[in-house]
């Protein structure tokens, strides 16, 4: 029995080719869709999986009303409630940015790695695997140093697994360390994975409850009740930031106490309520999964209809079998098997597509996934017998219900149950391909609004280089070497200028704190941009001062206490920008210590455009501890020689400035053009996926308006032989579908409406909700259906009149 169902599904396939063709391209290429975002997805959640005890380890993170949610914690806020609470195990310190990097030198050798500052509980947390030393007594002390096995190759070469008690130099700061072990990293996704470890350590200091500067992790005993825990460490935070509040003076508000979370340590890179450690994007991954199973389904439906529509060529065979026999069981797993067949062959096409455009893909998130999850082939199998059975089930009972007396009467084709079946699932599709069309038109058209958006700063042939070697603990080394390489890079030939500042366009603020009117202390500006600057600044990038004046160096007065503010600083403090000019200000950073607005420049962006512009004050960068934080210098090249000028840089910079260091710089404009990566991302994929909808779908019609046309050529012939031209015939072959079109459209407006209206919420400067993408859509699909099935409508008049006549 299962041989004759399969000889006849192939009879079926091979007199059905076009149809098999499409549902197998469209079946692969939906597929495909959804393993590359349901592989990046189940990548995100994977981190952290390989941690022993994962399940009672999480992160600590705040929030308090002035900044929102942070996913660091203060140092006595770890270890106080290590001893307050019984349920805390232990907690651990792990400091580890992968951008921060420092040199290490030994002997000959070094290694410009990434740095992770911990407690000595780290590996308690954390059991890397050891090369060499003793993993029990690698961060004793602060004269340790712990090395990933590459680190140690770099440093110590082939004898590296012997270099335990060894010694390495710390290049930023001269300090001298001791090898006590060597480590592996995990294979598996962290996002604790630094090249060197070294101990970070803390005076207790109740003054620094608030000082919100560490990555802090709690270890729970089994069972611990976790939102009872957040309860009590979120009254034990507000209680001591009510104590220091009154203690410096401070503003608060027992309406809006802090608060802490504890997430869990496998959740922190998608569901982090901070920034996180190299936190995922959630949300839209979320969006690209919900796409690519909408891409599916859309490939479901072609199956659906496309067999459908053919049950006018197996109507008399399903009533001949039915007549000799065959029960309604065997009919529906007799279809099954044939939509199965079809299926399997699709998943297969889809692993190979999925391997060819894996690299890219790779290449294109910035990952190196691999297919070597097994779960991905067991998930996507099960996916695969469930889309087979969703796909096949409705032909199959639909082809297995037909009256044996009809059927081979030939009365089937006036089956109103399978018109509308057609026409709900046709409707359908054109629903999900309307949808795509009008979030992909906005997507467009918020990408575009942000990138033409007046940034308040002109960039052109500048480049920022950053310090690679810097040291914080030095008094005053950083402003030292940023003064030496200002007045060395200006005598370069093809340097136009040079400027500095603590904050970094394209960056983000890097600095902030909160400042208060002086003349009204209850009026506080939080998250306020530390803006030490060079004197050159403003004119350097061509930035406007719209009230007031810059500051004059030449004035000891502004030099001490004068600072410009920006538009929104003087906003949020309720002036105008004339009103602003005059008006003191206490700022968080300074003790006590009062500033002068002299001007107010025009709004600028430090950050990306999805973000509103923060409130910044700009200050001599000479005037207090932030002179420390000048770590990088911003030139100015000749345009007619901007390679030549470029060349004398690194050479300068590589053999004086900072040799031994990787040497790179970023154009400023290109800088801030990175902040536009994630959105043109957005963009491009959403346009790539809006064109895998529209060919499947287009293919899909296609066939399906083939296969109804077909069924129709003797009314063709009858309607030709009575006069009708060839207009009138094409006209009432395709006015159905496109009134379908028109009904989908109308369908998906809202969906498309809300869809993007959620997706717009998180840009502080969005463009107004167009009407115009909602007409094109329609008019577009209108076109696009009325020529894939006037196509085949207009060879239908064509036809020989004779063949379809001759018997009536």
């Amino acid at each position: 029995m299962l041989k004759n169902w399969l000889k006849i599904a192939f009879i079926n396939y091979r007199k059905n080719w076009l149809s098999t063709i499409i549902n197998i391209l469209g079946l692969s290429v939906g597929l495909c869709v959804f393993l590359l975002i349901f592989i990046h997805w189940q990548d995100e959640k994977s981190y952290e999986d390989w941690v022993p005890n994962k399940e009672n380890i999480y992160l600590v993170e705040n929030h308090i009303d002035s900044f929102g949610d942070m996913s660091q914690s203060s140092y006595p806020q770890l270890y106080a409630s290590k001893e307050k609470f019984p349920e805390i195990e232990d907690y651990t310190i792990a400091n580890i940015w992968d951008w921060y990097k420092t040199r290490l030198i030994a002997g000959d050798n070094s290694s410009y790695s990434s740095i992770g500052q911990v407690s000595s509980q780290f590996f308690k947390f954390f059991p890397f695997e050891t090369v060499a030393g003793d993993i029990n007594n690698a961060m004793k002390d602060k004269s340790q140093i712990a090395l990933s096995e590459k680190t140690a190759i770099q440093l110590f070469g082939d004898d590296y697994k012997n270099s335990i008690g060894k010694t390495v130099k710390k290049d930023q700061n001269g300090n001298i360390y001791t090898v006590s072990l060597i480590y592996k990293l995990p294979e598996k996704n962290s996002v604790f994975k630094a090249d060197y470890l070294i101990l970070e350590t803390q005076p207790k200091d109740n003054d620094q409850w608030l000082s919100y500067s560490f990555f802090g992790l709690f270890k729970l005993k089994p069972g611990t009740d976790v939102q009872k825990l957040e309860a009590k460490l979120s009254k034990q935070q507000a209680e001591q930031e009510e104590i220091l509040s009154k203690k410096w003076g401070a503003p608060f508000d027992k309406n809006k106490p802090a608060k802490v979370y504890l997430t869990p340590i496998t959740k922190i890179k998608l569901d982090a309520k901070g920034d996180g450690i190299l936190k995922g994007d959630k949300k839209s991954l979320k969006i690209l999964l919900g796409l690519s199973i909408l891409i599916l389904m859309l490939t479901g439906i072609n199956l659906i209809n496309l067999k459908t529509a053919q049950s006018a060529q197996r109507a008399k065979e399903v009533g001949v079998r039915k007549v000799v026999g065959s029960s309604k069981t065997n009919l529906i797993f007799q279809f099954l098997i044939e939509t199965f067949i079809i299926c399997l062959v699709a998943y297969l096409v889809a692993l190979a597509l999925l391997e060819l455009l894996l690299p890219s893909y790779n290449q294109y998130l910035g990952k190196q996934i691999k297919l070597n999850d097994p779960d991905v082939f067991i998930g996507s199998g099960l996916l695969l017998i469930v889309f087979a059975l969703f796909a096949g089930i409705i032909p199959s009972v639909y082809l297995s219900n037909f009256k044996p007396i009809n059927t081979l009467k030939g009365n089937f084709s006036r089956s109103k149950q399978g018109v509308w079946l057609r026409n709900f699932i046709l409707t359908l599709q054109l629903v999900i391909s309307s949808f795509f069309i009008i979030c992909s038109l906005i997507i467009h058209l918020q990408v575009k609004f942000m990138m033409k958006k007046e940034l308040g700063f002109k960039g052109n042939q500048v480049i920022q280089i950053d310090f690679k070697k810097t040291n914080y603990n030095e008094k005053d080394y950083d402003v030292k070497k940023y003064e030496l390489l200002r007045n060395e890079v200006r005598k370069i030939p093809g340097v136009v200028a040079t400027t500095g500042s603590v904050q970094s366009l394209g960056m983000g603020l890097r600095n902030a704190s909160s400042a208060k009117n002086a003349a009204d202390t209850t009026k506080v500006v939080n998250n306020v941009a530390l803006g030490g600057m060079e004197e050159n600044y403003f004119k350097f990038y061509d930035m406007k001062i719209v009230a007031g004046r810059n500051l004059d160096w030449r004035k000891a007065s502004d030099t001490i206490n004068g600072t410009v503010i920006n538009e929104t600083f003087a906003k949020k403090m309720g002036w105008s920008n004339q009103q602003a000019i005059g008006k003191e200000i206490l700022p968080g950073w300074e003790d006590k210590k009062k500033y002068k607005i002299l001007g107010v420049v025009k709004d600028f962006y430090y950050g990306g455009v999805d973000k509103p512009i923060e409130s910044a004050s700009f200050y001599n960068y000479q005037r207090n501890w932030s002179k420390n934080s000048m770590t990088n210098l911003q030139i100015k090249i000749d345009a007619n020689d901007i390679n030549g000028t470029l060349e004398r840089i690194k050479e300068f910079w590589t053999t004086k400035a900072e040799p031994g260091y990787p040497y790179d710089y970023n154009f400023v404009d290109k800088q801030f053009a990175k902040t536009f990566e994630k959105f043109q991302k957005q963009q491009t994929l959403f346009t790539t996926l809006n064109i895998v909808v529209l060919v499947i779908a287009l293919l899909g019609l296609f066939a399906l308006s083939s296969l109804l046309i077909e069924q129709k050529l003797k009314d063709v012939a009858i309607k030709k032989t009575l006069g009708a031209d060839e207009r009138t015939i094409v006209w009432d072959l395709t006015k159905r579908f496109l009134l379908i079109c028109v009904i989908a459209v109308f369908i998906s407006i809202p969906f498309g409406y809300y869809a993007m209206n959620e997706w717009l919420k998180d840009f502080a400067y969005r463009i107004d909700m167009p009407v115009w993408p909602y007409v094109l859509s329609m008019i577009l699909l209108l076109i696009l259906t009325f020529a894939v099935v006037s196509f085949k409508a207009y060879r239908a008049t064509k036809i020989n009149l004779v063949k379809y006549l001759k018997y009536e």
